[in-house]
């Protein structure tokens, strides 16, 4: 019995140096080797009165085994399970890597910048603060089903695009790749500095709000078109009517396609920079209604610039109004803003945000 207890002790000595850190697979093994060192120590002739069963019952026969033998194999537990501990330990996201290799993407096509900016845009629009769904924090925008929604025609190319920097660095969420692009996209189009925090988790398909949930560039009525700004889509999510205006601005980058929106034509000259020269557009150019067979939208006398609906009620509604003019004026007043409620919508509906190093 004295024999036994030390066999015990020693074994145990050898396996549990490490209890804050061993896994669930190592005190399996752990276990298994006691317990098959403990039957090769029991013999058919035990003669213990004992009637309680233990891995370490009385031995008085010869071990099968040798004790020097059983120690060894426990001595080599760690170094049979380091591989096995290595593999488990979860990888750190880099941040820093992806965002560089969206710089690289954008420096090699500039126009997908645009395009990265309304797909991070569009995966953070559909939150709804009453029923707390929706929003960039499941990267839902990755499935069919939500690509599939009017307002999301033409992305399902840029989700594709940026499949080979997810398989690059897969500890980055979707979800957070996608708002990430969409500060790397707008810091390459000149404009501000937008504060990015990482952590949101990846949701899966059931997760996909229903279709409606994103801004319509036209409702029929001017009156109708504004009150679908206000209380359908923005005043849903939380903000108010200068922080529409302030997102509308995104519209000095990029331009519309008719075999995706239906739409045709960029919003301003300069439609790889983010300036506020849109707003100034919007106050100055006589704009008219395009005669075309698409759907109505304005032109300049050029014919080569389009606002939408939806661009042209902002300065027709007098509440949206004064923010075009404030921004028309002060471009860094228009950076500060733009760059604060774009990272309150890119952060609706998640938790546990955590600041990241991304140089």
């Amino acid at each position: 019995r004295a024999h036994s207890r030390t066999i015990e002790r020693d074994m145990i000595a050898r396996t549990a140096p490490r209890p804050l850190s061993t896994t669930l697979l190592e005190r399996m093994v752990v276990l298994l080797v006691i317990t098959g060192a403990s039957a090769f120590y029991t013999t058919q002739g035990l003669t213990s009165k004992r009637t309680t069963p233990s891995i370490f019952t009385s031995i008085r026969s010869k071990p099968l085994v040798d004790r020097r033998d059983c120690l060894a194999a426990a001595a080599a537990l760690p170094f049979i399970l380091s591989p096995l501990r290595a593999d488990a330990a979860p990888k750190t996201a880099d941040y820093a890597g992806a965002k560089a290799a969206l710089k690289d993407l954008i420096a090699a096509e500039p126009d997908i910048g645009p395009t990265l900016l309304r797909l991070a845009w569009h995966s953070s629009g559909t939150y709804d603060k009453m029923s707390k769904t929706g929003g960039s924090g499941g990267g839902t925008i990755r499935f069919q089903e939500e690509l599939a929604h009017g307002g999301n025609a033409g992305l399902s190319q840029m989700v594709t695009k940026l499949e080979p920097v997810h398989a690059r660095f897969p500890e980055v969420s979707y979800a957070d790749l996608y708002t990430l692009a969409g500060v790397t996209a707008i810091e390459a189009a000149g404009g501000p500095s937008v504060p990015w925090r990482a952590g949101r988790v990846d949701a899966p398909a059931t997760a996909v709000t229903p279709d409606g949930r994103l801004p319509a560039a036209d409702k029929g009525r001017p009156s109708d078109t504004a009150a679908h700004l206000r209380f359908e889509v923005f005043y849903r999510m939380g903000f108010d009517d200068r922080e529409i205006v302030a997102l509308s601005g995104a519209h000095a980058l990029g331009r519309c396609h008719p075999d995706a929106s239906g739409y045709s034509g960029p919003w301003t000259p300069t439609p790889l920079q983010l300036t506020n020269g849109y707003f100034n557009l919007l106050l100055s150019v006589p704009w008219t209604l395009k005669k075309w067979d698409g759907p109505m939208q304005f032109e300049d006398p050029s014919g080569k610039l389009m606002m939408l609906p939806s661009d042209i009620v902002l300065v027709q509604d007098s509440d949206f109004r004064k923010y075009v003019q404030m921004y028309a004026k002060d471009s860094k007043l228009f950076f500060n803003d733009f760059a604060a409620a774009f990272q309150k919508l890119e952060e609706l509906g998640t938790s546990n945000l955590k600041a990241v190093n991304l140089a």
